[in-house]
């Protein structure tokens, strides 16, 4: 008898989603589902304000990436200016979106998904959060806490505040670095980098004692997508869009983001709010791709500074062609840290940054914006089309989310028929079917925009819809 398992909320990650997976006669999985249930409004009531107001509305998606919307906001806007901003105003641009990929990146892997495989993933679930991780190790748990507050307080010496700052605007920025915000930003370099290389090594520890879930947790060839400078380095901010498929190979290059829809079609599924990106050429579902940290460090051939080209080096040992597991995604996201703080300390000296020409001024010269940059969690388009007086007649943005959404389905597919056998629910197998969403640090709020309260239930369903078991935490 066919029966449905539901997981509703999803813990430990940003936002609000349920998983569903049916079990067959035999007791098997024979399907796993997704469902983001938040409903995002933000690309219909955009629509009717003036352009240049759209960075200071899109950060309001969320407050934990707010920079990553800020800024490719901004880019559409430049591209309607049809301007070349400041180079000081993109090297501080630069700048801020690496010390949000230092902050996004530290609260992912200390304070959501560290928990799991530093305290054990049968852990009470009561222990298995951040407060057991401060209980256990709380030198760690400070560290981390500490290594996110240096990525947030970069952002508030740029934009004067930590989340939804002010700064970016069509043209460039409102404002460059303070003097006294270099000296702290470099006053506390070296902790934050001590910090990163104690975490790079503890999850090296880990990988030898986690082989299972790096065989299981989403490990399955896919494409690739994400930004790549002009000689194959690590890209955040700028770079054409490049595809890689599962053996490394590069299947489509330097690709003008404003060609996106070209490259990227969009489906929906009646289950979820998210929409389901995928690969034109391949058609849907099966042009899957991932992106974000582990996607980007798959395309780059290099990191672009010492410590994490070393990294670099590692992690691509790890895969055949391209390192497909997503349990790596929390490697990839320290390695991803590790660069930031290596360019943040190269361009404290950098005479640019003390330029006062911080913007490009221009009226409506194109009907049109696209704006893509990286996120922590992945690739980001803002696409605007504006009236000749520049107001906003359509919004399309796919959050990098979205771009994960096949992939997460297929990730806690795969866990779930590795651990799930029978009609039980145990709680550990539950929260590993949770962790491989939580490789992916999906932000729901970026991607749907909802406000709601947090509970977990489980109910256990026949195929008649009738509940047979429920758990409720």
């Amino acid at each position: 008898m066919a029966r449905w398992i539901k997981i509703d909320p999803v813990t430990r990650i940003e936002g609000h989603a349920k998983i569903s997976l049916l079990l067959d006669d035999s007791g098997q999985v024979a399907d796993a589902r997704f469902h983001v249930t938040e409903f995002r409004g933000f690309e219909k009531f955009c629509e009717g304000r003036p352009f240049a107001e759209m960075p200071g509305i899109t950060p309001r998606v969320c407050g934990i990436c707010p920079v990553s919307h800020l800024l490719a906001s901004a880019k559409a806007c430049d591209q309607i200016l049809a301007v070349d901003i400041p180079v000081a105003a993109e090297k501080l641009r630069r700048m801020m979106n690496l010390g949000q990929i230092i902050q996004s990146h530290a609260l992912s892997f200390f304070h959501l998904s560290a928990p799991d495989f530093l305290l054990g993933w049968d852990t009470p679930p009561e222990r298995r959060n951040v407060f057991g991780l401060m209980a256990a190790n709380p030198d760690l748990a400070r560290a981390g806490i500490r290594l996110r507050q240096f990525g947030q307080e970069i952002i508030e010496h740029l934009g004067g505040r930590k989340i939804h700052p002010a700064w970016a605007v069509p043209g460039g920025v409102r404002a460059g670095l303070p003097e006294t915000g270099r000296d702290a930003i470099r006053a506390k370099l070296p902790e934050a980098l001590a910090t990163t290389r104690t975490a790079i090594a503890l999850f090296k520890q880990v990988l030898k004692s986690h082989e299972q879930e790096t065989q299981v947790f989403g490990n399955f060839p896919s494409l690739f997508l994400g930004l790549i400078a002009p000689d194959d380095t690590w890209e955040h901010y700028d770079g054409k869009l490049r595809f890689v498929d599962g053996g490394g190979n590069v299947i489509a290059d330097q690709i003008d983001p404003a060609r996106y829809k070209e490259f990227i079609g969009e489906a929906v599924e009646p289950a979820s709010y998210l929409k389901s990106p995928y690969y034109r050429s391949l058609g849907y579902p099966a042009g899957l791709y991932r992106v974000g940290p582990l996607a980007r460090l798959n395309i780059s051939k290099r990191m672009g500074t010492p410590l994490a080209d070393e990294e670099l080096r590692h992690f691509k040992s790890l895969g055949w062609g391209a390192v497909t597991s997503s349990f790596l995604y929390h490697y990839a996201r320290l390695i991803e840290i590790l660069a930031s703080i290596e360019r943040i300390d190269h361009m404290l000296d950098d005479p640019d940054l003390r330029s006062t020409r911080l913007r490009s001024d221009a009226g409506i010269n194109r009907l049109s914006g696209v704006g893509v940059s990286e996120a922590p969690r992945g690739t980001l388009f803002h696409d605007y089309q504006v009236d000749p007086d520049g107001i906003i007649t359509g919004v399309n943005l796919i959050i990098a989310t979205g771009h994960n959404n096949l992939a997460m389905n297929r990730t806690i597919a795969q866990i779930a028929r590795h651990y799930i056998q029978g009609n039980t629910i145990p709680e550990p197998m539950l929260n590993r079917v949770e962790a491989g969403i939580r490789c992916y640090d999906p932000c729901l709020s970026c991607s749907t925009h909802a406000d709601g309260h947090l509970a977990l239930q489980i109910t256990l369903l026949d195929h008649r819809g009738q509940v047979i078991d429920e758990v409720v935490r």
